[in-house]
């Protein structure tokens, strides 16, 4: 794909750290990449590290050594919560700038969460407690989150939520004295209307008259809760270009919509107090902790407002992931977009939603950050530690003789039952908390959670969006590459010489970068590994995200799995 420019993440890290860095990349945003870390002379603890490229985010993300460092000075003044990532310092040299931070090693919760799906009340109800109580702790401390979305909503290693990502947070009060915020910001689908409608007669980015940062966290609560039990947004943005958003306020809150039918009046209830129109009569958070549904009792909260049940809460999260290969997996109306600048795109906008009925939402409000270009970085992501753990599994193994052979068959071959595997391989892949989706039963295997200590045993911290196939890499990547096309996805053209190292190497990569159904910047790779477990060669692949909403990467990931049908390996068939 060519060097990368000049200023992007490609510029060697820092030598001097006062830390060892033990992975590569497992988190990426528009001008920084995160990775784990280790003191100098012991394993433990492992932190993570985010590293912020100065030039790139001055130029390219135009922003200011101001706004950098404020992000870090709120984010170290707010101390420590159970429910908050921790700040432990900071530091820089000419090129970088990185943040030493708490290790959210559960992973993104909006990973495990099925796209419109959603979680039943339970597990909704103790993730929205949570966020409360690390949303009370900010304002307590006279801190405004102003980006509170599913991208920065991570899981502690119990499962416990952990809010993240301060770099648009703002001091609301101060000495006791409140103040305005005036920056336009946020992610549209959950940025309070007050924002949007704001005037803007000076610059595009800032409001003639400010608003209430800390009232306007309350919204974007309300609607991560809604997300939380339906597994989308009830708007694509809160403007009358939503036709959802108007009716809701048309109604006066009392909506027609499907995905509200499905909710119970006492929270109903609790989501119109806390997404009015008119801020001076939104829910406080005093309001929200003793509305009826919040107060409800929890069989996953713990006196000190922790997982009291974290096995068992895994469990659950993970039988409600599911794939039906029966679905339609036809693409929103207008299908996935290369063009990310939603400033450019004049059209209705509308919900996203796994059905072809309803078409994708184009927004015509600004990201919370300017998108990178993929091709800028070089894929460099961690392995997640799954298959190639258990023994008997070798991974990224350069193919034989004769597998070089299987590369110049053109058609798809039969793919083999799960339970025609040898006894061996249906063994060790039963460990796999992935293939659970796939499961006809969507049953969590007894093997799996009988031998859990932790939450990560039955649900991993890494992405469940992947699959196993028998096939070889020549016939797989024609196959994902078809059905990207199908899904209206730009693919970068393969050629010969690109295969045969793919080959050689038993590892590809696909880089996808497009617009998702909302508009919104969906990027990231389809990575396809060979693995060779218990005799047998298996393709493990991999849909890696590196930016855009958790929920539109699930629906991608799921659409493309259903359009590859046979070629993936499930067990129940």
């Amino acid at each position: 794909m060519g060097a990368p420019p000049p200023g992007s993440q490609a510029a060697p890290l820092p030598s001097n750290l006062p830390f060892r860095l033990v992975s590569k990349t497992i988190g990426q945003g528009a001008y920084a990449s995160i990775r784990k870390a280790a003191p100098l002379t012991s394993p433990k603890p492992v932190i993570a590290i985010k590293f912020i490229n100065k030039d790139h985010a001055f130029r390219q993300g135009r922003l200011t050594r101001k706004q950098l460092q404020m992000e870090i000075t709120l984010h170290q003044y707010m101390g420590k919560h159970t429910n908050i990532i921790q700040c432990l310092g900071s530091g820089e040299d000419k090129i970088w700038m990185w943040i030493a931070m708490e290790l959210a090693d559960g992973g993104d919760l909006f990973d495990k969460i099925e796209a419109d799906e959603g979680v039943g009340e339970d597990i909704a109800h103790f993730y929205f407690t949570q966020l409360i109580n690390a949303v009370s702790f900010m304002h307590s401390k006279g801190v405004a989150h102003r980006d509170i979305k599913p991208e920065n909503v991570l899981l502690g290693d119990e499962g416990d939520l952990k809010l993240a990502d301060f770099g648009l947070a703002a001091l609301f009060k101060k000495d006791g004295n409140l103040r305005l915020c005036n920056t336009v910001c946020g992610s549209p689908p959950y940025i309070a209307p007050e924002i949007v409608s704001g005037r803007r007669s000076k610059r595009a980015d800032l409001l003639d008259v400010g608003y209430a940062a800390n009232i306007c966290d309350i919204w974007s609560c309300g609607v991560v809760l809604f997300v939380l039990l339906v597994g989308n947004t009830p708007w694509d943005e809160p403007t009358e270009r939503s036709e959802e958003f108007k009716e809701y306020v048309d109604t006066d809150g009392r909506t027609t919509d499907e995905l509200w039918q499905k909710l119970p009046p006492e929270i109903i209830s609790l989501l119109r107090g806390m997404l009015k129109l008119d801020p001076s009569t939104r829910f406080t958070l005093d309001e929200i902790r003793t509305h009826p549904w919040f107060t409800r009792k929890s069989q996953f909260l713990s006196p000190s407002g922790r997982n009291a049940n974290p096995i068992g809460l895994a469990t659950q999260m993970l039988s409600q992931l599911r794939i039906d290969f029966s679905q339609d997996p036809a693409p929103p109306r207008r299908g996935y977009s290369q063009d990310v600048d939603a400033m450019d795109i004049d059209s209705e906008p509308r919900r996203s939603s796994a059905s072809a009925h309803h078409p994708g939402n184009i927004n015509m409000l600004s990201s919370t950050q300017p998108e990178t270009p993929v091709a800028d970085t070089p894929f460099d992501w961690e392995r997640p530690p799954r298959l190639g753990d258990y023994d008997g599994i070798s991974a990224s193994q350069p193919a034989g003789n004769n597998e070089r052979q299987a590369y110049q068959i053109q058609a798809p071959r039969p793919t083999p039952n799960f339970s025609q595997l040898p006894t061996s391989t249906q063994d060790i892949l039963s460990q796999d908390p992935s293939l659970t989706q796939f499961s006809q039963s969507h049953e969590v295997p007894l093997t799996l959670t009988q031998a859990a200590r932790n939450f990560k045993d039955v649900l991993p911290s890494y992405s469940l969006a992947r699959f196993l196939s028998p096939l070889p890499l020549s016939l797989l990547i024609p196959l994902i590459s078809e059905s990207l096309h199908r899904l209206g996805v730009p693919v970068p053209s393969i050629g010969d010489e690109q295969m045969q190292q793919w080959e050689q190497t038993g590892e590809a990569s696909v880089r996808v970068k497009m617009a998702d159904g909302r508009r919104q910047g969906l990027n990231g790779h389809v990575v396809v590994e060979r693995i060779t477990c218990s005799g047998d060669k298996i393709s493990e692949v991999r849909f890696v995200k590196a930016s855009g909403d958790p929920l539109e990467w699930r629906r991608f990931f799921k659409r493309v799995v259903v359009l590859m049908g046979e070629a993936v390996l499930r067990p129940d068939r």
